[in-house]
């Protein structure tokens, strides 16, 4: 299987004195879920920062390694244009446009496509087939709707780019289980008929067992052990890593 995705022994600093990442490698293969897996602070966020050159705007830096995304490093690419080739990072915490309506929301992420008022349309309904409640909030100002359909607002906006590769921070975090799942049923869906690849820092070890494929683990910004995500599961692995216990 092709790698769409390979991070190289990637370290990140922090306003020239906090070191983030300690040499972090990872893969994501074509048409693949995977989960990053650790506690807060382990280093989930800034490695998906870095994947989607975000770093600059919190005064970080990549100091060493190389990110190869469709065979080429894109170390040097500008957010912007990563999202016109198909990487689009869904951010913590939604950051959704409070004063737009759900449908002006969604619209935003079509914007480096120029589509035709045709194509928009049909990408929108495409969307509201996906999250049927954001069809019935379309007109809502989006500070208006919850925290999971906000969520789902944040995942449709990055899908109205037409993304191959998905990176997600903490998509269940704050939601109730039932929405969890409702996403990541979706984002099963999205691998299955529609090809897309995601990455996925997540903190909910029983989601990534059901949804993801393969995860790596991450302490301390650096990742401890990586496999099949059921088989860590199964084996303790996970939960040693994770929550500090020794596997039975």
């Amino acid at each position: 299987m092709t790698n769409l995705l390979d991070v190289q022994n990637i370290e990140v600093i922090y306003d020239q004195s906090i070191l983030a990442l300690k040499q972090v490698s990872l893969a994501v293969p074509q048409g693949a879920i995977v989960a990053l897996l650790g506690a807060n602070g382990a280093g989930k966020s800034t490695t998906l920062k870095a994947i989607s050159q975000l770093l600059a705007s919190e005064n970080g830096a990549i100091l060493q390694g190389n990110i190869f995304y469709q065979g080429q490093s894109i170390l040097q690419s500008n957010p912007s244009q990563l999202v016109q080739d198909g990487l689009v990072q869904v951010l913590e915490g939604r950051h959704c446009f409070a004063s737009l309506t759900v449908e002006e929301n969604l619209k935003t992420g079509a914007f480096v496509r120029h589509l035709s008022n045709a194509k928009l349309k049909t990408a929108l309904e495409k969307i509201y087939h996906y999250f049927p409640r954001l069809a019935d909030k379309k007109a809502t100002f989006a500070g208006y709707t919850s925290g999971g359909e906000q969520q789902m607002l944040a995942i449709g906006r990055a899908l109205m780019t037409q993304p191959k590769l998905v990176l997600l921070d903490e998509p269940s975090m704050g939601l109730a289980p039932k929405i969890s799942s409702e996403i990541f049923t979706l984002i099963q869906h999205l691998k299955q008929h529609e090809g897309m690849s995601f990455l996925v820092a997540e903190q909910n070890i029983r989601l990534a067992q059901d949804f993801t494929d393969f995860a790596y683990l991450i302490e301390n910004g650096h990742v401890q052990t990586s496999g099949h995500t059921k088989q860590l599961y199964e084996s303790g692995v996970i939960q040693q890593v994770y929550f500090g216990q020794k596997a039975s």
